[in-house]
């Protein structure tokens, strides 16, 4: 099938991975792309850039007619998924719930190709929220009919980011201190968006079916040199600051008293400071 008659489907579309990935298939002349996704702002913003891209906010994890793109899809690519916050059902309501009912519209669908974006994180040592509740997700994926490419890719960078780097960016920018939790040599394999969209792409064009594979950056870095660098380039003189490991938790448990959907948890805080690599 020409790239321009084959229509995509991608669910969490307007989060890092979506709004890059629709910059990498437009290039490739993908132009039946239809756009999921529940939040209004950044749903917004992918609408100003790409006009000519079907945009609709819904929420996956209720049933609605959202399912008949699904139905008409010759590619699913599935991104959506939360990633933060303290609340187990919405954990469970987004990354399963979503999951199961996308799952089912393609029940009526079973030639629809899927590219599932899981985590490296399912592999890891970390028990959380976020990671079992991805699990569950990726392990529905490799249960279905559908023909499938699971991909689990390492902490991502790059445009759009507003999660990862780019709240580290945004806060430095604020703040005269840094704080990091211990020495900040725990080992981390950021990976540029970009490039995992070009593996997507290469899913999508080869119909690859495979065991899941891990997809990291190939630089190993400590975080605390991830931190540096985002202040030389941003060229702040903000100071950072290590804080005990035990302090640093507690902090964050005395934020969650006052704000419910904290920018960073302590189950994030566990995650991050696990120190692993991964193939």
């Amino acid at each position: 099938m020409e790239n321009g008659l084959t229509k995509i489907v991608i669910t969490g579309a307007a989060g890092l991975v979506g709004q890059n990935l629709i910059v990498t298939l437009k290039e490739m002349g993908y132009s039946q792309i239809t756009a999921l996704d529940k939040s209004a702002a950044n749903l917004s913003v992918l609408k100003q850039l790409h006009p000519e891209i079907s945009a609709q906010r819904v929420d996956l994890a209720q049933p609605g007619d959202w399912v008949n793109f699904l139905r008409e899809a010759d590619v699913l690519v599935m991104l959506h998924a939360q990633i933060g916050g303290l609340d187990a059902d919405e954990f469970h309501n987004n990354n399963v719930v979503a999951t199961e009912l996308c799952l089912e519209a393609l029940a009526a669908n079973p030639a629809c190709y899927i590219v599932h974006v899981s985590s490296s994180v399912v592999t890891s040592k970390a028990d959380d929220l976020y990671t079992r509740s991805k699990a569950t997700q990726e392990k529905l994926v490799l249960e279905a009919r559908n023909p499938s490419q699971v991909l689990r890719p390492t902490l991502m960078f790059g445009w759009f980011d507003r999660k990862h780097f780019g709240w580290l960016s945004r806060f430095m920018r604020k703040v005269p201190v840094f704080p990091i939790p211990g020495d900040g040599n725990y080992l981390r394999q950021p990976l540029f968006a970009r490039d995992f969209c070009a593996v997507i792409a290469s899913c999508i064009e080869q119909r690859t079916q495979s065991e899941p594979v891990s997809i990291t950056g190939k630089q190993i870095l400590p975080y605390i040199d991830i931190v540096r660098t985002i202040r030389d380039v941003l060229h702040c003189r903000t100071w950072i600051l290590s804080i005990p490991y035990g302090l640093f938790y507690g902090l964050l448990q005395v934020y969650a008293w006052f704000d419910r959907d904290p920018p960073f948890t302590v189950f994030q805080l566990e995650a991050l400071v696990t120190d692993e690599l991964f193939e």
